[in-house]
């Protein structure tokens, strides 16, 4: 009797190490087409850094311009409220500002 306890407890346990050897090996499949996936990601998010890299010497051409337009939008806020006596007009200084470019900076590996 203790013999075949001791013969089914080592089939159970054999089966039980095929099993996660199984498991180990579907889940090492799926670990490499997720690297390959974030491969491409990567490949592609270089990708659009380099096609982009242009782009920031030309926002700092268009939020200078877009300062003059605040300001100016700023004067005629301030004009207006002052002109007409309208309650609840918009104070000028609420109005946030227009973000720099050295806001957002641009890292390169």
């Amino acid at each position: 009797m203790k013999t075949a306890l001791i013969t089914v407890t080592l089939i159970e346990l054999a089966v039980l190490v095929v099993v996660l050897a199984v498991y180990l090996v579907l889940i090492a499949g799926t670990l490499r087409k997720v690297s390959q996936t974030l491969g491409l990601v990567t490949f592609g998010v270089r990708a659009i850094e380099q096609q982009t890299a242009p782009i920031g010497p030309v926002l700092r051409d268009i939020n200078g311009a877009l300062e003059g337009v605040a300001g100016a939008l700023q004067t005629v806020a301030g004009g207006a409220g002052k002109s007409d006596g309208a309650e609840g007009s918009q104070n000028p200084e609420a109005i946030p500002p227009v973000a720099q470019p050295d806001s957002f900076p641009i890292t390169r590996d």
